[in-house]
């Protein structure tokens, strides 16, 4: 049962294609228009009118088939190429819509058309688009529009300053992702939605990119001149370290050349006080020279206390 219910399904779409195929090109050898569906909110229809109806003005007017006003309306707001009507602006209030190009007046039928609205969609742009780097992998999300997301892709575009043009990559809509990004390279990033084609659209239409953003390693930057300016700015501080790392080195070699060089030119001078210090502790006082020579020794403290007193002349 659910092979049949799929089955009739597929046949319905290709039956509501192949007509608005057939209603799309009843007369576009004749006239060529161009179709556009804002988000199913606003239609838009626009001809070469300075090709087709050279020095003349035309008229508008439009119907619906769900719209409960059962009659023609004429174009609420025209559009202007040199002061000639090239286009007309409303609202989107069906699925079926008819319209036809008269002249002037009124009078006489110039064109005339019937499609379905649905098959010109041009989506919106993607709103609150987050992103989410993870090691080499960057992940985009947007919020999901409220009609129609079967028939849209999120189509997420990229490139480093290495990269001649900008790489693809699409997804269901609202959430794409994608591998091998460098976080040591600065990237561009915009994203869109997309209408599938032909299942949902018979014209290719997307949606305006979404405001371009830059992002190196999870870091959103202004733009991928920071990254050239980062990198200048490591390549002089490490300059200026190194250029200080050699001054103190030099100065080091100088100094120790400059205390040579005291040294050689002013020598150190001893302090006499302290001259023969070191000689008697060496000694211990008990001093024996070579040669058979042998030094004095010493008086004893218990000799001297005895015959060592001095003596004392009265004066005459």
């Amino acid at each position: 049962m659910r092979l049949i219910f799929q089955e009739c399904s597929v046949i319905f779409t290709l039956v509501n294609l192949v007509g608005a195929l057939s209603q799309s090109f009843g007369q576009e050898d004749a006239i060529s228009t161009t179709i556009i569906n804002f988000n199913n909110e606003k239609m838009q229809i626009t001809w070469a009118t300075r090709k087709l109806f050279p020095g003349k003005n035309v008229s508008f007017s439009y119907i619906f088939k769900e719209s409960k006003q059962k009659y023609w309306k004429t174009c609420p707001t025209y559009l202007l190429t040199q002061g000639y009507n090239s286009g007309c602006l409303f609202n989107t209030e069906g699925y079926t819509l008819a319209f036809s190009i008269m002249n002037s007046n009124g009078s006489e039928e110039l064109f005339t058309k019937r499609l379905k609205s649905d098959f010109y969609i041009k989506p919106n742009r993607p709103e609150n688009v987050t992103f989410f780097w993870k090691d080499d992998t960057v992940t985009v999300t947007c919020n999901k529009p409220e009609k129609g997301v079967k028939c849209l892709r999120l189509e997420l575009q990229y490139k480093s300053k290495y990269d001649r043009g900008w790489q693809s990559r699409t997804s269901k809509c609202c959430r794409v992702g994608e591998q091998g990004f460098d976080p040591r390279k600065c990237y561009s990033f915009r994203v869109r939605l997309k209408r599938i084609v032909p299942s949902c659209n018979v014209v290719d239409y997307s949606s305006d990119w979404e405001a371009e953003t830059f992002w190196m390693n999870s870091t959103l930057l202004d733009s991928c001149d920071d990254e050239i300016k980062t990198q200048s700015n490591t390549v002089i501080l490490l300059s200026c370290l190194m250029i200080l790392l050699l001054m103190i080195f030099i100065l080091l070699i100088l100094l120790c050349k400059w205390q040579r060089l005291q040294k050689s030119v002013m020598p150190t001078i001893p302090e006499p006080k302290y001259i023969f210090t070191d000689l008697f502790n060496d000694h211990s006082g008990n001093f024996q020279f070579s040669h058979g020579y042998t030094a004095i020794q010493p008086v004893s403290k218990q000799v001297c206390r005895d015959s060592c007193k001095p003596t004392y002349k009265r004066a005459t």
